[in-house]
């Protein structure tokens, strides 16, 4: 039988402070929102909902663009969260098996910690993931019969023996897709809020003879966002154990607290990244490969065996081939570059293929686009481009090719030519001598 996942997306998130819906807001460069469907789309569900509220159109575009075959409903009213995940009834109507209720701002659920909870499912018709709190605060108490769950209390509505609970609700459930939905749609809304909690179906379940359970996490992954500073511990939290999984998995990382990961940044092991190196979403760094000081790198693959480095700028399309050399002040964007292909300072390179071997001068401009479009530029193997070349694409310059410093290149260069675009040298002795004497004798009769 199938999983399926709901997600609740529907706050506003008014502490904020932002026009922009709280699940949008991002950690490690992916919004709250993908961060919860990561970790559900690791147990394959079969079926994925999210319910929004504030801000719909943005938020479904979001989850639709981390997958396109999520279905997104709309809580037109938040008015709970029971009521929020009875919008998802008519979306899975007639899917078996079992379904999570997650939170779009809560992004550090890991996948076996739900693992867990589908296995609990053995035993109990609901189950509910539960922490021990160093500070309970205003967090909902999970009240124990021995192991059994017997209810969950909103602290609006606890007793003061009740508030003395340290073992705190998450907020995430599971339970088999038809009784959640059936023990849903018994909620009610008598209490100090007025509202329909999700929370209120372990005491139906339980006044139906079904049985209940917790299953236990750490309370780091039950961390919820709801203003810029807990986004900001999030950012923190987030990158600490990134840092370490990666040393872990044998990356070397020289001063681990100034690098920093997106959500999906993949290294491989024996990779090297140097201080202040910062990943965009969408990089690949094969094993070996080094990344040195000071590097942005976004949407882009670097090979086996490649360096980057210090201060490059790897932007989306970005290619690196085995053994290649992309060196310090240099900007790759849209471009393929073949193995060993170096291009070692102060030059960008934008919408090219360049071929094996072929090495790029100082100061190379690939000149890709004329003010409306992008064109090409496409270098063969084993070339020589001279610093300060300014490559005016679409063009093309052949296998063996080269091209004189300081050229402007606006054709196409066979194979094996050499290409010179600059005006002839002109000297005039003496000229300089007498033009400074000028301008000095200017200078001192102005005083």
């Amino acid at each position: 039988m199938s999983l399926s996942l709901i997600l609740l997306a529907a706050g506003q998130g008014s502490r904020m402070q932002s026009d922009l819906p709280k699940v949008l807001h991002k950690v490690a460069g992916a919004p709250l929102l993908h961060h919860a469907m990561t970790a559900g789309r690791q147990l394959s569900p079969g079926k994925t909902v999210v319910v929004t509220g504030h801000g719909a159109e943005q938020v479904a575009a979001s989850a639709r663009a981390f997958d396109e075959e999520v279905s997104v409903v709309l809580q037109a009213e938040q008015l709970g969260t029971g009521h929020a995940v009875a919008q998802a009834a008519e979306a899975l109507r007639g899917q078996s098996g079992d379904a999570i209720v997650l939170y779009g701002d809560t992004p550090f659920i890991r996948a076996e910690t739900l693992e867990a909870m589908l296995e609990a499912r053995a035993r109990h018709a609901v189950v509910v993931l539960g922490f021990e709190a160093a500070d309970p605060g205003r967090y909902g108490r999970l009240i124990l019969e021995g192991e059994t769950l017997s209810k969950i209390v909103e602290f609006k509505d606890a007793s003061e023996a009740e508030r003395a609970v340290r073992l705190c609700n998450s907020g995430v459930i599971c339970a088999d897709t038809a009784t959640l939905f059936d023990l849903v749609a018994a909620v009610g809304n008598e209490n100090a809020s007025g509202e329909y909690y999700l929370t209120d179906i372990v005491g139906l379940a339980r006044a139906r003879g079904l049985s209940a359970g917790v299953v236990l996490c750490d309370e780091a992954e039950t961390m919820g966002i709801n203003t810029r500073a807990e986004l900001a511990k999030a950012e923190a939290a987030f990158q600490a154990r990134a840092r370490a999984e990666a040393l872990d998995l044998g990356i070397t990382l020289t001063a681990p607290e100034t690098v920093f990961f997106a959500l999906d940044t993949v290294v491989g092991r024996d990779a090297v990244i140097g201080a202040n190196v910062v990943f965009g979403p969408g990089v690949t760094v094969e094993s070996g490969a080094e990344i040195k000081a000071f590097c942005h790198l976004e949407g882009c693959h670097i090979s086996r065996g490649a360096t980057v480095g210090p201060f490059a700028r790897l932007r989306p399309g970005a290619e690196i081939g085995e053994d290649g050399h992309i060196g310090n002040f240099v900007e790759v964007k849209n471009a393929i570059l073949g193995e060993g292909v170096k291009v070692n300072h102060l030059t960008y390179i934008g919408d090219a293929d360049i071929g094996d071997g072929t090495n790029i001068g100082a100061g190379t401009v690939t000149c890709n686009y004329d003010g409306v479009m992008k064109h090409r530029t496409v270098i063969g193997k084993n070339a020589f481009i001279g610093s300060d070349t300014m490559l005016v694409a679409p063009v093309k310059v052949g296998d063996g090719a080269m091209t004189g410093s300081g050229s402007v290149i606006t054709e196409d260069v066979p194979a094996g030519a050499v290409a010179l675009g600059r005006a002839r040298q002109v000297n005039k002795p003496g000229l300089a001598t007498r033009l400074f004497e000028k301008l000095r004798a200017i200078k001192a009769a102005r005083g």
